[in-house]
């Protein structure tokens, strides 16, 4: 019984869609773009009971554009395998008329997809593929050469992804060259944010200002892409160490693409800045947290072997390295310190022995200074010199050695400070919180002593260093100096980002702010003037 219902329904709903025209087909079109956003499910169902009727009613153009848009709908919610196979479908009947027009679409649309996964090579051939077809028709004057725009603008996307700026900039030369109001598909807004992506790095102001004059069309005429148009704002404050603004562009761009259902597959990418963002104000447990979000977000739009999901387990295995390398390192600290004191007491009787030799001369002299007083006086200021001279060498050894040794420490308290964070993570459930708080900020305090400490210490063994930089750059910031100081103790750029808690690149972002404000020439090599001052 069960069996002859589900035939009956088959075949009444088989004739209800049989006396579907094409008109029917429209408004399930015009509903599935309206509610898209809303409810994607629901729009894909439509898109497909369209596609059916045009396909019955043999309006090949009109059941390609379907599957066009029902791929885009699929790409936009990170079912890519989906979108993939409905561009292949439109591939195919594409090829029975030869539209070299929507060839030109579908290959565009392939290509973007493959670079979604990192496919590089095979995203770019989609895309010059596509771009060269639509050059054939620019050719024979079936198109207009503004149209090319789109294509052009396709790869520059594509490069901006790869992050591979110098191309993306010659390609993005080419979308305002044919670029034209009147004609263009690609809107010039959308140029301008590739503009201010690529200038990100080099001229942050004015890729800010082009980015806030643009903010409103986009707000207007494609809310949807504020998500990948917020993460990026996020990233350049992110840049700039204004932990506070991109921190709230991030969370916009999370909630926008929660809004519109759109770039889904873009938030494992934000929760990813978030968790570099919290390590870097030091907020352990919320890095980790949005950590263990991308992760899981990029397992569900990618498979294991992309390039994302891969950093995402290099990260997660650290964490794991460093708690099984907690009690070498602990042990480690205490025969450094051992060391330490093992010098320490060593240079004490070296100085007592000194001094003892000090005195037995002294009265050696004395003795004989009635035999022969100029004699002696003589030998006695000669000797005293020769012992200010050592003293004063052995002074300004231990002060560097004490010196060194405390920026070690700094270092190794940094590895101890991850390895807190992975005990933190461990045990957070048993912690309480008013416990945690005051642990960090126990930590934050005497991380601030450390740095006072070295300061001092580095002002005193090198105090015409640091009077020279007051002299001649009067508006480097207290960070600043410590890079400089860092870089007169030949520090690497890696060990210098573990002293100050930052990422390397960072560390190269500060060095090239100072450059600038120095008026370095470009042939002027920067460690070698900051250790001739």
């Amino acid at each position: 019984m069960r069996r002859i219902f589900f035939i009956f329904c088959w075949i009444s709903w088989g004739l209800a869609f049989s006396q579907m025209t094409t008109n029917d087909a429209e408004k399930l079109y015009e509903e599935a773009m309206d509610i898209r956003f809303q409810n994607p499910d629901a729009a894909i169902e439509m898109l497909e009971r369209s596609f059916l009727v045009y396909s019955q009613e043999k309006d090949t153009v009109q059941a390609i554009q379907v599957l066009l848009d029902k791929a885009e709908l699929y790409e936009t919610t990170a079912k890519y395998a989906r979108s993939y196979d409905a561009l292949w479908q439109a591939m195919i009947l594409i090829d029975r008329f030869d539209n070299k027009n929507l060839k030109s679409v579908v290959y565009n649309r392939l290509g973007r997809i493959y670079s979604y996964y990192k496919r590089e090579e095979k995203s770019l051939e989609y895309l010059k593929k596509a771009l060269e077809n639509h050059k054939q028709l620019v050719e024979s004057n079936e198109i207009d050469r503004s149209e090319l725009v789109s294509y052009y603008y396709s790869i520059v996307s594509t490069y901006r992804e790869l992050n591979q700026k110098e191309l993306g900039m010659t390609y993005l030369d080419s979308c305002y060259m044919y670029f034209d109001d009147s004609s263009s598909l690609t809107p010039r807004p959308m140029l301008d944010f590739e503009k201010a992506f690529f200038l990100s790095d080099d001229n942050i102001e004015k890729s800010l200002e082009i980015m806030f004059d643009i903010l409103p069309w986009y707000k207007e005429n494609l809310p949807s892409y504020l998500v990948l148009f917020y993460k990026y704002l996020g990233d350049i404050y992110l840049n700039m160490s204004d932990f506070k603004n991109s921190e709230k562009y991030y969370l916009l761009s999370l909630s926008v693409s929660e809004e519109y259902n759109s770039h889904i597959d873009f938030t494992p990418l934000v929760y990813q800045k978030l968790a570099d963002l919290y390590v870097s104000k030091k907020d352990y447990q919320r890095a980790f947290e949005n950590l263990e979000k991308a992760k899981e977000l990029d397992a569900v739009f990618f498979d294991s072997r992309s390039a994302e999901n891969q950093s995402h387990l290099e990260i997660k295995d650290s964490y794991r390295i460093e708690k099984e390398r907690q009690e070498d390192l602990i042990q480690e600290q205490r025969i450094n310190q051992l060391k330490l004191n093992e010098r320490l007491n060593n240079l004490q009787n070296i100085l007592l022995i000194g001094s003892l030799i000090v005195l037995v001369l002294f009265g050696f002299l004395y003795v004989k200074h009635l035999r022969s007083k100029h004699k002696a006086e003589k030998k006695l200021i000669n000797a005293k010199k020769e012992l200010e001279i050592k003293k004063a060498q052995e002074l300004l050894e231990l002060k560097n050695k004490e010196l060194a040794t405390q920026a070690l420490q700094l270092i190794e308290k940094d590895e101890f400070l991850r390895e807190l964070k992975s005990t933190v993570r461990s045990r957070g459930k048993e912690m309480k919180i008013n416990d945690l708080n005051k642990l960090l900020r126990s930590v934050s305090v005497n991380n601030s002593k450390n740095w006072d400490e070295f300061r001092m210490r580095f002002i005193e063994v090198n105090k015409g260093f640091y009077d020279e930089i007051f002299k001649r750059f009067p508006n480097l910031s207290q960070g600043d100096q410590k890079i400089c100081a860092l870089i007169k103790l030949n520090f690497s750029s890696k060990e210098m980002a573990r002293l100050l808690g930052i990422s390397v690149e960072s560390v190269h972002t500060n060095r090239h702010r100072i450059r600038k404000k120095m008026n370095l020439p470009r042939n002027v090599n920067f460690e070698e003037f900051i250790n001739s001052l």
